[in-house]
C-alpha cells in the first residue's frame, strides 16, 4: 500500500480521490525521527531539494518478507558552494515544507557533501524493512 500504492482488500485502500503519487526522499544532518516534520534536521546544502520517488514498481521494488528497496537510481542535486555532512535519510509525504516522516534511518557512514558532490543511492541501495 505505501510503496506501490496497491490496495489491500479488507485492510487498507489507497485514497481513491487524490492519493500521493510520489514519496519524497530527504537528507538530514541528524535523525529526523519517524512521525516528525520532514524539515527536522534536514540538510540545507546549496542546491539541495528533496527528490520524488514514484509509488509504483518503477520507484520501489515489490515488497517481499517485509522489505522493499528503491527500484532505480535516486539522485539528489549536486552541491554548490555551501556543503553539509549527511548522516540520515528519510522518506516522507511532501516535496517541500513540513511533510511527515514515514521512515527514517542512519546512513552506514556519514557523507561529507561539498562543492561538486552529488549524493545518490544506487538502485537497491536504500532498503526499508518493517518488522
Amino acid at each position: 500500500l505505501i510503496f506501490n500504492a496497491t490496495a489491500w482488500a479488507d485492510i487498507a485502500q489507497n485514497d481513491g480521490s487524490g492519493p500521493l503519487t510520489d514519496l519524497y526522499l530527504s537528507l538530514h544532518t541528524a535523525t529526523p525521527g519517524v512521525g516528525n516534520n520532514q524539515t527536522t534536521n534536514e540538510t540545507a546544502y546549496t542546491n539541495y531539494v528533496r527528490i520524488a520517488v514514484e509509488r509504483t514498481t518503477s520507484g520501489w521494488d515489490v515488497p517481499a518478507s517485509g522489505a522493499t528497496a528503491n527500484a532505480a537510481l535516486a539522485q539528489f542535486a549536486q552541491c554548490g558552494v555551501t556543503g553539509a555532512t549527511i548522516t540520515h535519510v528519510a522518506i516522507g509525504t511532501a516535496s517541500s515544507g513540513a511533510g511527515t516522516v514515514l521512515y527514517a534511518g542512519a546512513l552506514s557512514s556519514s557523507l561529507a557533501v561539498a562543492n561538486g558532490i552529488q549524493p545518490q543511492f544506487a538502485a537497491g541501495a536504500l532498503t526499508v524493512t518493517e518488522t
